[in-house]
């Protein structure tokens, strides 16, 4: 398998995983510079050279898929008799330095009804490193022709047609997923809602609509759904910055991309130490969400 298809079923797994690459060689090494290996939780694809440089690699990879938030990292080997390394000696005579980039799993979003602003966020999202879930009842909006823009994605894209129970995909979406409710039809968004908050795992949720909707809807989940305040409280409503007040797509669009990577900022590990400064949020009649350089001395001097 190569490199590039072991880095892509880490992601289709979402595992996280190490990219490690033979960065430079000076004399005579295993390896030649370029030559790569991939690190998973508990496989390895692809080689670097064998040995104790590829063993100690390993090692330090599996650490670094553990690790909250790990960085890219460089390791140096000298290679020869003198050293030796926590798993043998290689004396090919010559030095190695390996750089180490972490793959970690990436985050997840579903955008619940690709109208004319789910569009417009699909293609602001479409440029992220991110697992983008596009979930329509209405064939329609799903088309290869209309979601053509698209095309040059960083994201990778699922799209999913629903034509009955759009609320069933919910269950299929990986740990964590942060949820965008925009559906053409309240009465499908009411139902979104409720399943969500039925539905263990997600990650934040969002509503897209007015103050007077959401008086209604949180009337509705409490009654009829027997939702208590704490959990209908998860449901983030109006969606995106408020300070942005433009009701075109693309501009709403816009806000709900922005405040939904300031979520992500604030769900990395260690954002509790820089909090983000809460933005109060107020109602608003509104239809429509270095790499680090660790020089590993291995006899080197």
């Amino acid at each position: 398998m190569t490199w590039i298809a072991a880095v892509t079923r880490l992601r289709a797994r979402r595992e996280p995983g190490v990219l490690v690459t033979v960065a430079t060689v000076r004399g005579h090494a295993p390896r030649g510079a370029g030559a790569k290996l991939v690190v998973g939780q508990t496989e390895t694809w692809g080689s670097i050279g064998g040995g104790n440089i590829e063993a100690v690699a390993i090692d330090r990879a599996r650490q670094l898929n553990v690790e909250p938030d790990p960085e890219p990292e460089l390791m140096e080997f000298a290679l020869n008799d003198k050293v030796v390394g926590p798993h043998g000696v290689q004396c090919c005579g010559g030095a190695v330095s390996l750089l180490l980039e972490p793959l970690p799993v990436v985050q997840a979003v579903a955008v619940f009804g690709v109208g004319h602003v789910g569009l417009e966020l699909a293609r602001i999202l479409a440029r992220h490193n991110l697992d983008l879930h596009l979930i329509d009842t209405r064939s329609d909006m799903l088309t290869d022709e209309r979601l053509g823009v698209l095309a040059d994605a960083v994201a990778q894209i699922h799209v999913h047609h629903t034509p009955l129970l759009p609320e069933e995909v919910l269950t299929e979406l990986p740990p964590g997923a942060h949820v965008l409710i925009m559906t053409h039809d309240h009465a499908e968004d009411a139902a979104l809602c409720d399943a969500a908050l039925r539905t263990t795992g997600l990650g934040s949720i969002g509503l897209i609509g007015s103050a007077a909707k959401w008086v209604r809807f949180r009337k509705r989940l409490a009654t009829e759904g027997g939702h208590d305040a704490a959990t209908i409280d998860r449901i983030k409503t109006p969606i995106g910055m408020t300070e942005i007040t433009g009701k075109e797509p693309a501009t709403i669009a816009v806000s709900v991309a922005a405040d939904l990577l300031r979520t992500f900022e604030q769900d990395r590990p260690g954002a509790a130490a820089n909090p983000v400064a809460e933005v109060p949020v107020v109602p608003e009649v509104r239809e429509v969400s270095e790499v680090r350089e660790v020089r590993v001395r291995s006899g080197i001097r």
